[in-house]
Parts: structure tokens; C-alpha cells; sequence
């Protein structure tokens, strides 16, 4: 394993290369929104009632509990290495910092595979919600065109290109843009919560965990079972202790905007204090949101109700009591949250491959930022137009799980990060501190990976075939081409080479 470490010191010089850096512009309220934005979309109407359904039925409000909680301490790890080394990265920069060059390149690997897959899965579904919203108003609006025989979902491409304009204008002219519509989502969210309690009986409660019951399929299954029950030979069930569990695994997908957030540390304004403040409060209010939604939806109607739909939603429940006018706020409110995940992720994604190219671990032409708003323009081009080609013209969506799989690794790598800063870098200063380390880091890990088994075997078979070409690229150019490559140092080594 390649065990080459680039210092703290060394990340945080070059954030100050002129050439490559990026324009301190965010706040604390700034980086909030932007969790919001990115955790809050189209998946707060749909994905809890699908696990409700298919998993956990009431129980499902602990699944997104316990997801919220492996978020959280995740996320108290991303805080304390960004407060610690507030440079973009995220994750692969932590990474960098104290596992060494091979797995940051795997981490960073990871985190294109999650927001790549995620921008494109989500603006194929915008086009969709868009043609949804508009015929709810009585505006029949195709989301799809036939080009020569292809479907072409072309809102898929135009949301991608627009946000792709924004971003190469400026970070805080989006955040600004993505800040309206955030407001607009939540307040539409909190407005169905509040009209939803009206509807809700006690009895649809319980039992608040049904009893668990085998699914059919048998062998036929392995592809869909999850990997524990893969590797246990437990029968495929739903329902019971291990469906809430499976579906706090679902519904983790709620959470995975708050790594984003933290790619975007280089451009945060006194990024030790207002890091951890802004994913913190973020966090927070993202929690309280899909609790009270969930709450909202399985007390409306039985889960045994919603399990009989084909696709059931938070619009499903509504329609159940009669309520057929919330289909239309509900989907406006899909798309709002959708815009906003998409401008998140297309931020992120180009801020890995920033910090990835600064390092040289790809070409390093690609961290140029451009002079006057600071941004690397240049990854979102080529980035934005890479999402929006795959989104418009292939079926991404089958490539949900992908997302999941590629955050909770991330996490894992971060949280055991911790331990290991901890004990080779004790002097640095750090804005926030994870309180019980080690233990607390270490249980962060340990539930990620808990989480991680209860994906499907399929999913992990992708996953790793995507590693496996991660590791060729590397092995072919990224171990030579890199800066700590030889005899090559960092920068901020060489006064001390020299004066030795």
C-alpha cells in the first residue's frame, strides 16, 4: 500500500497558490442552507413511505433516527478534520492527511462515483417532477423527446447546464439562488406536515413493528437480498427488527448531503468556527424535517395501505384520506428540492476533482481557477457536461444504491481518520473537537459499515468493480504523476530541505 502522507501544512499552502485557490465567500448560514438544500429533496416525499411500505411500516421513524445518528457522528468527524484542514476535499483531503495517498485516491475515487451518480440520477428525476408539477396544473409538458429513436430527457440536461452557468459565475451568486429555493422547499414541506396532522390516528401506529415475514423469490433473490443476509443465509424478510434496519439503510440517502459540505471548506469565511456551526444546525433542522414527515405519513394511513401502491409516496397518503389537491403542492415541492440537491452536487463533484488535480493525481491543468471569480471553471464545464449528457440520454437510475454505498465508505474512512489525527498530529489546532474519542469515531465506522452490509449484493459487486478500475487509473497514472511522487516534495517542505 502506498503510504505516502501529505502534511496539513502542505494541503493548507496550497490553498494559497493563486493560480489554484478558491474565494472565501460562505457563512454559517450559508453552509446550513447548502445542507438543507442537498438533504431535502424529492426523497422527503417519496423514500420514507417506500421504506414504511416495503420495510419497516411505523418503525420507520427509528430508521431515520438511527440514520440521522450514523449521520451525525459522521458527521462530527467531517467538522472537527475541517475545522482542522478547512481546504477543499472533503473526505480524500482528510483522507490524505493521515492514511496515506492509495486510499485517499480510493476515497476521492468514491466521492466522483456518489456525486456524479447522484447529479445525474436526481436531474433525470427534475425533468420528471417538472412534467409531474406541470400537469397536476392541468399542463401536459413531455419530459421526454425521440431523437432519431433515442429518448432524450432533455429538462434533465437543461437544469444541469443552467447551474453549471452559475457555478463557473461564482459560489456565493449560487448559494444565493439556492437559498430561495431551499426557503420555497421548506416551507412547502412544513405546510404538508402541518395540514397531514389533522389526519392522523393513532391507530395506523401500531403495531409500530410489524412482525417480521419471509419474501418470495429464494435463489432468484441473491441479487436483491442485502449482503448480510447474502453472507448469513438468512432468508429474504421484511418487516421485523432487521427491515427497520434495512431501511434505516434506505433512508440514509436522506442524509448524505452534509459530506458535500464539507468539499466547500476553502471557501468558508473563519472556516473553524463556522464549519461545524453551519453542518451542525444543518443537520439538525434536515432530522426534525423527515421525523415529523414520517410521523405525519404512517399515522395518516396503515402501512399495510401504502404497501398495496405500486410507488407509494407522501402523496399516496393524502390521496388515501382524500386529499387529492396535495399532489400538486407536493410536487412543486419535489421539484424545488430537487433544483437545489442538483446545484449542491455538481458543486461537490468539481471540488473533489479540484483537490484531486491539485495534488496531481489527475491532470493538473483541470485545478486552474479562473481570475476573477475564483472558481475552476474548468472541472465544471467538463463535469457539468459529462452529468448532463448521461442524464439526458441513459438510464441512470438504475444506479440508485451506488450513492449510498460510495457516502458510507467515505464515512468510514473519515471517522477512523480521527483516531489516526489524533494520535500523529495532537498539536494541531481544531476548531471542534469530537467529544469521547475514540469511541465515539470508532462506533461512527462500525455503524457505517452496519449500514454498508444492509446494501444489496449487487450493489456491492458494482461497487467494487468501480474500485478495481479506480485502482488501474491509479497504478497507470496517478502513483507517478503525483506530487509526493520521488524525489518530488510539496512546496511548504522545501525551506526545510534546504535549510537542513
Amino acid at each position: 500500500m502506498n503510504l505516502r502522507v501529505k502534511s496539513v501544512e502542505a494541503s493548507i499552502a496550497d490553498s494559497s497558490d493563486e493560480s489554484r485557490s478558491l474565494k472565501r465567500s460562505l457563512g454559517t448560514w450559508d453552509l446550513a442552507l447548502m445542507g438543507i438544500a442537498v438533504a431535502v429533496g424529492a426523497g422527503i416525499f417519496s423514500v420514507g413511505a417506500q421504506a414504511a411500505a416495503n420495510y419497516a411500516g411505523p418503525s420507520v421513524i427509528l430508521s431515520f433516527v438511527l440514520a440521522a445518528i450514523t449521520c451525525g457522528l459522521a458527521i462530527m468527524c467531517y467538522a472537527e478534520f475541517a475545522s482542522t484542514v478547512p481546504v477543499a476535499g472533503s473526505a480524500y483531503t482528510f483522507t490524505y492527511a493521515t492514511m496515506g495517498e492509495l486510499l485517499a485516491w480510493i476515497i476521492g475515487w468514491d466521492l466522483i462515483l456518489e456525486m456524479f451518480t447522484a447529479a445525474a440520477v436526481l436531474a433525470k428525476y427534475w425533468g420528471v417532477y417538472l412534467s409531474e408539477a406541470l400537469l397536476a396544473f392541468g399542463v401536459p409538458f413531455p419530459a421526454t423527446l425521440s431523437i432519431g429513436g433515442v429518448e432524450v430527457s432533455w429538462p434533465a440536461f437543461l437544469i444541469v447546464a443552467v447551474f453549471t452557468v452559475l457555478l463557473v459565475a461564482g459560489t456565493k451568486l449560487t448559494a444565493r439562488v439556492g437559498a430561495v429555493f431551499t426557503l420555497i422547499k421548506v416551507a412547502i414541506v412544513l405546510f404538508v406536515i402541518v395540514v397531514g396532522f389533522f389526519f392522523v390516528q393513532a391507530s395506523n401506529f401500531t403495531p409500530f413493528i410489524p412482525e417480521a415475514v419471509p419474501t418470495t423469490g429464494g435463489a432468484e433473490d441473491a441479487w436483491t437480498q442485502s449482503l448480510f443476509a447474502w453472507l448469513t443465509g438468512a432468508a429474504p424478510a421484511q418487516y421485523g427488527v432487521f427491515g427497520m434496519l434495512a431501511a434505516a439503510s434506505l433512508v440514509f440517502f436522506a442524509f448524505i448531503g452534509f459530506d458535500v459540505v464539507a468539499t466547500s471548506a476553502e471557501e468558508v469565511r473563519e472556516p473553524q468556527k463556522r464549519l461545524p456551526r453551519g453542518i451542525f444546525l444543518g443537520l439538525g433542522i434536515v432530522t426534525l424535517l423527515y421525523v415529523l414527515v414520517s410521523i405525519v405519513m404512517t399515522g395518516m394511513v396503515s402501512y399495510t395501505e401504502l404497501a398495496a401502491e405500486e410507488t407509494p409516496s407522501l402523496a399516496t397518503a393524502f390521496r388515501l384520506v382524500g386529499q387529492d389537491w396535495a399532489s400538486a403542492v407536493i410536487s412543486l415541492g419535489a421539484l424545488a428540492g430537487l433544483t437545489t440537491v442538483i446545484m449542491v452536487l455538481l458543486l461537490g463533484l468539481s471540488r473533489i476533482v479540484f483537490a484531486m488535480s491539485r495534488d496531481g493525481l489527475l491532470p493538473r491543468w483541470l485545478s486552474k481557477t479562473t481570475e476573477h471569480t475564483k472558481t475552476p471553471a474548468r472541472i465544471q464545464i467538463i463535469g457539468g457536461t459529462v452529468v448532463a449528457l448521461v442524464a439526458a440520454f441513459t438510464d441512470v437510475g438504475l444506479l440508485e444504491e451506488m450513492i449510498n454505498i460510495g457516502t458510507l465508505s467515505a464515512f468510514v474512512l473519515v471517522s477512523v481518520g480521527i483516531v489516526v489525527l489524533r494520535r500523529t498530529r495532537p498539536d494541531l489546532p481544531r476548531g471542534f473537537r469530537v467529544p469521547l474519542s475514540p469511541v465515539l469515531p470508532i462506533l461512527s465506522a462500525a455503524l457505517c459499515v452496519w449500514l454498508m452490509l444492509n446494501l444489496t449484493t449487487l450493489t456491492w459487486v458494482r461497487f467494487l468493480v468501480w474500485l478495481a478500475l479506480g485502482v488501474v487509473i491509479y497504478l497507470l497514472y496517478g502513483r507517478r504523476r503525483s506530487r509526493l511522487a520521488g524525489e518530488r516534495v510539496s512546496e511548504v517542505e522545501l525551506p526545510t530541505a534546504q535549510g537542513t
